[in-house]
């Protein structure tokens, strides 16, 4: 089971990549940050960490404005 935002996933996350996960929940990558099991997460490295049993992932969405 993974975590992601709060939400629990079972087998349909594990092995995936964060890039495959962000692209499955429809993410915008271009105005989110990734933390897995509370270490930030370069988007240079989206395409290479693959989730697993057990990840905690929180996605933060940058909102503009003043």
């Amino acid at each position: 089971m993974i975590t992601i935002n709060g939400d629990e996933y079972e087998s349909e996350m594990t092995g995936k990549t964060i890039k495959e996960m962000i692209d499955t929940l429809k993410f915008d990558e271009r105005t989110i940050a990734v933390e897995l099991n509370e270490d930030i997460i370069s988007k240079n490295n989206y395409s290479n960490q693959v989730l697993k049993d057990g990840d905690i992932v929180e996605v933060v969405s940058f909102v503009g404005g003043g």
